[in-house]
């Protein structure tokens, strides 16, 4: 006869499991969505001049360029999502951290925002407390300041101003951006951060943006265990916090 010592039950939670198909169903839509709009109008610009229906010079000049610049979005988005694939993977301990003087990071990420502030008659003001310096990776802090201060001067209006402030508390460095922009609904506020995220998606697509920079930022921060909040009022403009520990 046979004898029955016990039982086993084994109980498989699957609500990560489910949360994580969500959130890569949600993510490939996405990416779905953010190319098919430019490979839409790629290809019904293309059409139209394969058809030989515009003759004039001019016309054709003008949908080349608007071809470019799809093309270019498109090649911005898959930039933009490479880098952030790499930084979801990538952990402190890859990081090539050193001594960082804040300010010179700062004024070099400035420069590379000075041309489009330009155009719209935006001053950007650096203001700091002291020297203050961080263990940080120099390439990405500078990618994660570009990614801020190119969002200030974008949802800012023209002759307005950025402005970019240091100080240090304690152990920590602290690192605001703020501009007197269009604002952020504090409904949105919580997750500006998403992959894809948009708060005004007509807007961001038309300024050129991949809804893909406050992502990177906030994962550039946090590999480097930092922390990265905003404050914005809808109508009176924002100001983006980074908190770094003190080399």
């Amino acid at each position: 006869s046979e004898h029955i010592f016990g039982s086993v039950i084994v109980i498989n939670d699957i609500t990560r499991i489910k949360q994580w198909d969500k959130i890569r169903m949600e993510f490939v839509a996405n990416v779905s969505h953010e190319l098919k709009t430019p490979i839409t109008s790629i290809k019904g610009y293309v059409e139209t001049l394969a058809r030989g229906k515009v003759r004039d010079k001019d016309t054709t000049g003008r949908f080349l360029n608007i071809i470019l610049r799809q093309a270019e979005r498109m090649n911005s988005i898959i930039d933009d999502l490479l880098e952030l694939s790499k930084l979801e993977q990538q952990d402190s301990s890859e990081l090539k951290l050193e001594r960082i003087e804040i300010p010179h990071v700062i004024r070099s990420a400035v420069q590379q925002c000075i041309h489009k502030a330009e155009e719209k008659n935006i001053c950007i003001d650096i203001e700091s407390t002291g020297e203050a310096a961080a263990l940080a990776d120099g390439a990405l802090l500078e990618q994660a300041l570009i990614n801020l201060i190119d969002n200030a001067v974008k949802y800012s209006d023209e002759n307005s101003k950025v402005l970019v402030f240091t100080r240090e508390e304690a152990a920590v460095v602290i690192i605001e951006i703020k501009d007197w922009g269009c604002g952020i609904p504090e409904e949105h506020q919580s997750r500006i951060f998403e992959r894809f995220y948009r708060v005004d998606k007509g807007r961001s697509r038309e300024l050129g943006g991949t809804g893909l920079g406050l992502s990177i930022v906030k994962h550039i921060i946090l590999a480097h265990k930092g922390k990265i909040y905003v404050r914005s009022v809808s109508g009176q403009g924002s100001t983006f916090t980074i908190v770094l520990n003190k080399a």
